[in-house]
């Protein structure tokens, strides 16, 4: 897995890569009440927003990682976005990225140095 400054994970399955928040990132949000996603087939460039999150305590966009095409998201968040809260490294990913540019992961943080990064 990789980790970003912005605590978004991404991990790779296969060819794609499935993109969510870390739990650091949740807690801080607090409860998350709304969650919209980006349609599949749209295509995306690193830092494009694509995901907003509604927490009790604020609105969070979700800004894109790494260019491509969405080509799945996580429809079950539409109806229980507090998926987030409770599994934001499994259940609670966002959606699942055809990279155009499969080196842009190289760029960001291992585990390590994200723990090192929030403590």
């Amino acid at each position: 897995m990789k980790f970003t400054e912005e605590h978004e994970w991404l991990k790779q399955d296969g060819d794609l890569v499935v993109v969510g928040i870390t739990e650091h990132a949740a807690t801080q949000l607090g409860d998350i009440v709304f969650v919209e996603l980006p349609e599949a087939g749209t295509e995306v460039a690193k830092d494009d927003e694509v995901v907003v999150i509604e927490s009790v305590k604020a609105a969070s966009d979700i800004l894109a990682p790494i260019d491509g095409e969405i080509v799945e998201v996580n429809e079950a968040l539409g109806d229980e976005p507090a998926k987030v809260n409770d599994d934001p490294m499994e259940g609670g990913w966002f959606f699942k990225i055809k990279p155009s540019d499969p080196s842009q992961m190289d760029e960001y943080m291992d585990e390590a140095a994200y723990k090192a990064m929030v403590e």
